[in-house]
């Protein structure tokens, strides 16, 4: 006989296969970007009235007037990102802290900062508690980077800039790869990826996102 702690095992198990299903569909196919994601549960980074849609995919809001992005957006931005085991890569956008602890699977090193204290807070207490020690945790402008830990292998942008910062663009390593959401408004967005040759920076358009703007200076919370 099944008791109710089954049950809601069973639901749990249910609500995460149809959560990677979705991952697949809209085009994560990346066997270790999936890997890594069915790793970290989504459900301890969403709280509140929204927890109980934690494996849906779509965005939800968290505090600070911000979001966690949407499951399958995550999914392809790490993707693009192509990120070995032997990287450093640096996140501008802590938000919940999802996105980092997917890198964290996949890098030698993540840094990742946010201009919100409050986040910048609560997604470290997160990392303790899931063991990421290989995450790094700080509050910060992320439009100026992080010069003291640069160059980075790998950069993400989880905030919508008109063009892709100049500082980022200096830190990130030859033949390194940024991902960034671009666009005037929150209206057209589109995620770009670019990467950094011999001779300069080459850019390509993936798909049309909707991301919070990237503001300059820190956060009053």
């Amino acid at each position: 006989m099944t008791g109710a702690g089954g049950d809601e095992d069973a639901h749990l198990a249910e609500r995460k296969m149809r959560f990677l299903f979705a991952l697949r569909s809209h085009g994560v196919t990346d066997p270790r970007v999936l890997t890594a994601m069915e790793k970290v549960d989504r459900g301890r980074f969403v709280r509140g009235i929204f927890a109980e849609r934690a494996y849906e995919d779509m965005p939800l809001p968290i505090a600070c007037g911000q979001t966690i992005s949407q499951p399958s957006v995550v999914g392809l931005m790490t993707q693009a990102l192509n990120v070995g085991p032997r990287d450093t890569v640096l996140e501008v956008g802590t938000g919940s802290g999802y996105q980092a602890a997917v890198l964290a699977q996949l890098a030698r090193r993540v840094y990742t900062v946010d201009r919100w204290r409050r986040l910048v807070r609560e997604a470290s207490t997160l990392f303790r508690d899931l063991g990421l020690v290989n995450v790094t945790c700080m509050t910060a402008d992320g439009s100026f980077g992080l010069p003291d830990q640069a160059p980075f292998d790998r950069i993400l942008v989880t905030a919508a800039a008109e063009d892709p910062p100049g500082p980022l663009l200096q830190q990130l390593k030859p033949g390194g790869i940024m991902v960034l959401p671009v666009g005037q408004s929150d209206a057209v967005q589109h995620l770009i990826k670019v990467t950094r040759g011999d001779r300069g920076y080459d850019y390509e358009e993936l798909r049309p996102v909707r991301f919070v703007p990237l503001v300059e200076g820190l956060g009053n919370e």
